[in-house]
């Protein structure tokens, strides 16, 4: 017998290959995959709990891409709210500096907990700030993500150029090449898991071209394809990043991760806002993910990606949140709107939907962390990561015609039910994990003692 089944919801988009919608659908699931898919015309099997989706849209849960999660410990602070990225940057090393293993676990905690409240399943995350006697983030960071119950892809980021190399960061934030990459490999052999429906994976990360060796790059780039795990960096961000590029390294970013060996179908990039159009059709060919981050690139006045060419040149697109302070919420549900939004604006009223920001913030994610057909679907086989979007009430009064549509452009909205791996982290709105509020004042007193830092 099924363990759960899901029926009449208004409609079921599938994204799958043929991107299917069902209208009536029901969706079975057993264990933690999904078993069947089908209309409300296709008999549905018995079940031994069943959930009514009535006057509900289920998508696939939503992935997030990017982010640096332990940065919510420093949301929307005053005195960074107003520069650029570098000068941002510059600003908030002093504060991170401040972070160990509670903060983080705390800050991963409530991080996955307000994803997930926005139709998250699946969340990458980017910790690049590992101060000297701060313990292991990481392994607190992926503590945190078993106990509520996220899917949840960290990487080990680093950065080995301070002040004084010509780097941004600060000295006891950073490390050599050697320790860098010998941490890198311990967390792989730690907590990766290759296996179908696996809950933690690992990728390695280089924070940026301004802030590690290019050593670091061409080596980290080795050790992946030795160890067989992704790689991620950010790329392309802002003009800034364009001309350090030239200044320090005599070429544009792509060039450059082009010669340090990351131009493979193993690398997803974050924010990707320069590049131009032959640079789009290269990245294409490489098989290379792209993170967009929306919000972010509109806080940091760094631009608008273009994602629309780069979707069509074959760029593998997903959403990010990006880190708090340079975007303070953590909704992949928000970071879609936007997206399609600046797509309308970038590219014309026709080229930005919903459809495309719901393929972006499902199939674009399993591509960029190398899960296609696994998550960001729902197919049988695929893992039970589902999002249901009640769209009913005041603000979707009227809208008939396009679930899809009206999903993304009414609102705002949250999930009123996110299922992982085939159990509710999120119901009736709702996060289902007691400690919550407990996590909460643990993140709130963490919080005040890094702000008081600034």
């Amino acid at each position: 017998m099924t363990d759960l089944l899901i029926r009449n919801a208004r409609l079921v988009a599938t994204v799958d290959a043929q991107r299917r919608e069902l209208p009536g659908g029901w969706i079975a699931v057993t264990d933690n995959l999904i078993e069947a898919v089908g209309a409300s015309v296709d008999p549905a099997p018995t079940a031994s709990s069943v959930l009514d989706a009535s006057d509900c849209l289920v998508t696939p849960g939503l992935i997030n891409a990017h982010h640096h999660i332990f940065q919510n410990l420093t949301r929307a602070f005053p005195p960074m709210t107003d520069k650029p990225l570098f000068g941002w940057l510059q600003s908030l090393y002093p504060l991170w500096r401040a972070i160990d293993e509670e903060s983080v676990f705390a800050s991963t905690f409530v991080g996955l907990a307000e994803l997930a409240l926005s139709g998250c399943t699946t969340s990458a995350d980017h910790l690049y700030v590992h101060p000297k006697g701060a313990g292991d983030l990481l392994s607190a960071e992926v503590a945190a993500a078993r106990e509520i119950g996220v899917r949840f892809h960290p990487t080990r980021g680093s950065m080995s150029l301070s002040e004084k190399d010509g780097g941004l960061p600060p000295d006891d934030v950073v490390a050599d090449d050697d320790e860098i990459l010998a941490t890198s490999e311990a967390a792989v052999a730690a907590h990766h898991d290759r296996g179908h429906g696996a809950m933690v994976r690992i990728a390695l990360a280089p924070c940026s071209p301004f802030s590690v060796t290019e050593q670091l790059m061409v080596r980290s780039a080795e050790l992946a394809e030795r160890l067989d795990v992704r790689l991620h960096t950010h790329f392309a961000e802002n003009a800034e990043d364009d001309a350090f590029s030239l200044a320090t390294f005599g070429c544009r970013p792509m060039e450059y991760l082009e010669r340090t060996g990351w131009c493979s179908d193993r690398t997803w990039v974050a924010h990707c806002v320069m590049p131009n159009a032959d640079e789009i059709l290269r990245l294409g060919a490489a098989g290379i993910g792209v993170a967009h981050c929306p919000s972010s690139n509109l806080i940091l006045s760094s631009g608008i990606s273009p994602v629309v060419p780069m979707r069509a040149a074959g760029v593998k697109v997903g959403l990010g949140v990006d880190g708090s302070s340079s975007a303070d919420s953590a909704s992949v549900w928000l970071e879609a709107r936007t997206a399609m939004l600046l797509a309308k604006l970038r590219d014309g009223a026709h080229a930005g939907t919903a459809r495309m920001a719901l393929e972006m913030a499902t199939l674009g994610g399993a591509g960029c962390l190398g899960r296609v057909g696994e998550i960001g679907v729902i197919a049988p086989g695929a893992v039970a990561d589902l999002a249901i979007w009640r769209l009913t009430g005041p603000m979707y009064a009227g809208a008939l015609a396009d679930p899809i549509e009206a999903w993304l452009r009414c609102g705002p909205t949250g999930a009123w039910h996110t299922i992982v791996n085939g159990r509710f982290v999120v119901r009736d709105g709702e996060i289902v994990h007691a400690d919550l509020p407990h996590v909460l004042h643990s993140h709130a007193q963490h919080a005040a003692r890094i702000q008081r830092l600034g």
